[in-house]
């Protein structure tokens, strides 16, 4: 119906009649709504209608054209030759006013503005003509609007959008930051809201800009409103930086402290990053996790166990501080697993340093070796403990049995009751210790050494270059085959009915001895050939990536591994990857690793399709990603149809 009808809609459209015209503008809207295809035929009114003074018909015709624009890009291309008018009309809407009874709250028109910002920040994204021909208007826009009433906030609002969109001039940007910044102190918590959320978009492009209204924003943390508070927290953690880290942690410490548990997890997290990457020194480093563990140490990663013993292992001037430190904080509470963990691991490699003092960076703190096992044994007998924490006990116990200068029957005693734990994990563990202690005596001091220095790992996309790097090198230096041996293989893979390709022909004899027996074993089947990865997905920091391996027993089968990198500010939390393929292809997904992918480039989050392909079929992915960002809600699908041909041939 809407294609017979677009004509008729169009001739309305140019009607004497004011009535008319403002219904026929609405009917053009719907149609372009339902059939995007029709955008062509009402191109050429639009440009007309402009012209009119009728508040209906110009909010009608703005509305028309931003239908257009949104859905043709040739539309896009047309009336960008009507951005002067469009400026006009708006500047004229500022000064004067077109109507009195149009105002509101001494706004002229706020409706019609708010229509004409959005249609100009469409029009002037990515287009630098454009830009410059709105920058002086939107200036003018943001200093003369009143900002008493919440008409003249939603036009200054839309201003802001419009500048961060466009190709603004530097100035206009730190005048939408500061516009923003006043924002964050009025009494509406909606305005309050939008700013922060508007802040964390700009934080990336005019970071320095946006913290200029840092105490502002840490302010916002003490919130009672859930909503606030963690998009305060949110745009609190990407400010953080070098030069600020110290002062920026003490205020995140303090709200976590007092925060609601829902956001325990995202500041503890965020508090542990931000060290990290920015921290001073290896102690404030050191003092700054032991905090959030003390506090929050049930809502932080997985990981943060392994990155302190690691930190701690690295820093060797502070054994002495760390163990006494954990020491005292075990001492006053074991609830904490995490922290329970690190402190047991702790005082199990460096418990000599514990028993003999002399640490002048704390305060004097006599310890004995029977309260040292007395502590290790309440972690053990205590119902909070996890399995994992009450192996990190025993380990340490073990490792105390080489550093004590007491008796070992204790620790021999203890040792030997968990050998017969229902937890297969401990009770492996404490069977061992008790053959170390009844056959190989001689050789625990040895086996029981401390660590060593276990070198840090890269960020992500480091060790992904790494690996890349690695496997070429192996490519490499795998001998090429024979051209017949190639041709077989090509076949077998296409028809599936020739004999497995022979075995390469023995090695002449050759003189050295040793060098003939190892020339004589069976030489490894070739590698095969690295596939490249693709990167399939990318919006405002995330990104998804696409790495491929056929492993060489089943040349059917494909396994894909999804990651997911977030370098914006923000976590991605909530975050659900879903594939469908073709039904000649056998699609299984395998668990990710997490659902929240952790902000500036944090532990990225892995999940593993496995598709099999008996038919050799040119292989296409349908992706649906539905996540958290920002604080709204994003669902994508999109289909990959550029796989490499080495996924399926």
């Amino acid at each position: 119906m809407c294609r017979d009808l677009a004509t008729e809609v169009e001739k309305l459209l140019l009607q004497p009649g004011s009535y008319v015209r403002k219904k026929a503008v609405l009917t053009a809207v719907h149609m372009i709504r339902k059939v995007p295809e029709l955008s062509n035929i009402f191109l050429p009114p639009c440009a007309q209608l402009l012209h009119e003074r009728h508040h209906g018909i110009l909010l009608g015709t703005v509305t028309l054209i931003t239908e257009l624009c949104e859905r043709s890009p040739a539309a896009l291309k047309h009336f960008r030759k009507v951005v002067p008018q469009l400026v006009q009309i708006l500047q004229t809407l500022v000064t004067t006013g077109y109507s009195v009874e149009h105002s509101i709250s001494g706004v002229s028109d706020p409706f019609l503005q708010v229509q004409i910002l959005r249609l100009l920040r469409i029009l002037g994204r990515n287009h630098e003509e454009s830009s410059e021909v709105m920058n002086d208007l939107l200036a003018q826009v943001a200093t003369n609007t009143d900002t008493s009433r919440n008409a003249g906030n939603a036009v200054l609002f839309e201003t802001v959008l419009t500048i961060m969109d466009i190709r603004s001039a530097a100035g206009l940007r730190v005048l939408a930051v500061n516009i923003l910044g006043r924002f964050l102190l009025n009494n509406d918590k909606n305005i309050r809201y939008v700013a922060l959320t508007s802040l964390l978009r700009m934080v990336q492009s005019d970071h320095s800009a946006v913290q200029r209204h840092r105490p502002t924003v840490v302010e916002c943390l003490r919130e009672p409103d859930a909503s606030l508070s963690r998009r305060a927290l949110e745009l609190s953690l990407a400010l953080v930086n070098s030069s600020n880290v110290r002062a920026m942690t003490q205020e995140l410490q303090s709200f976590l402290e007092s925060c609601l548990p829902d956001l325990r997890a995202d500041c503890a997290s965020g508090i542990l990053l931000a060290a990290e990457r920015f921290a001073p020194t290896k102690r404030w480093h050191i003092d700054t996790i032991l905090r959030v563990l003390t506090t929050a140490g049930t809502h932080v990663r997985d990981d943060a166990v392994a990155n302190l013993t690691q930190l701690i292992g690295g820093a060797q001037e502070l054994h002495a501080y760390s163990v006494r430190r954990l020491y005292s904080a075990l001492a006053e509470d074991i609830s904490q697993q995490p922290l329970v963990q690190v402190a047991a691991w702790c005082i199990g490699e460096y418990g000599d340093l514990l028993l003999e003092g002399g640490c002048e960076e704390t305060e004097p703190l006599q310890v004995e070796e029977e309260k040292v096992l007395a502590l290790l044994e309440k972690v053990l007998q205590s119902h909070m403990s996890l399995p994992a924490t009450r192996g990190y006990a025993l380990t340490a116990l073990m490792k105390l049995s080489t550093r004590l200068r007491g008796d070992n029957n204790r620790i021999r005693q203890v040792v030997s009751i968990y050998g017969s734990c229902v937890d297969v994990e401990l009770q492996q563990r404490a069977v061992e210790y008790n053959t170390l202690f009844r056959k190989y005596d001689h050789m625990r001091a040895a086996i029981l050494e401390k660590m060593p220095l276990v070198e840090r790992g890269g960020t992500p996309d480091e060790e992904a270059k790494e690996s890349k790097e690695a496997q070429l090198s192996e490519a490499a230096l795998v001998p090429t085959e024979p051209q017949a041996s190639k041709l077989l293989d090509l076949l077998d893979l296409l028809d599936g009915t020739f004999e497995a390709a022979q075995p390469p022909p023995a090695l002449e004899p050759s003189p050295g001895g040793t060098l003939v027996h190892l020339l004589d074993l069976p030489c490894a089947s070739p590698a095969p050939a690295s596939i490249p990865d693709l990167r399939v997905f990318e919006r405002e920091g995330l990104q998804l990536n696409l790495s491929f391996v056929r492993p060489p027993g089943t040349p059917a089968l494909l396994l894909i591994t999804v990651t997911a990198v977030n370098t914006s500010g923000a976590d991605v939390t909530h975050f659900v990857c879903q594939a469908a393929v073709p039904k000649s292809f056998h699609l299984q997904l395998q668990a990710p690793s997490g659902d929240t992918v952790p902000a500036q480039g944090g532990l990225p989050v892995t999940q593993l399709l496995r598709i099999l392909n008996p038919n050799k079929a040119p292989l296409r992915l349908k992706l649906r990603l539905t996540y958290n960002h920002f604080g709204q809600s994003v669902q994508e699908i999109f289909e990959v149809n550029n796989l490499p041909m080495e996924t399926w041939q």
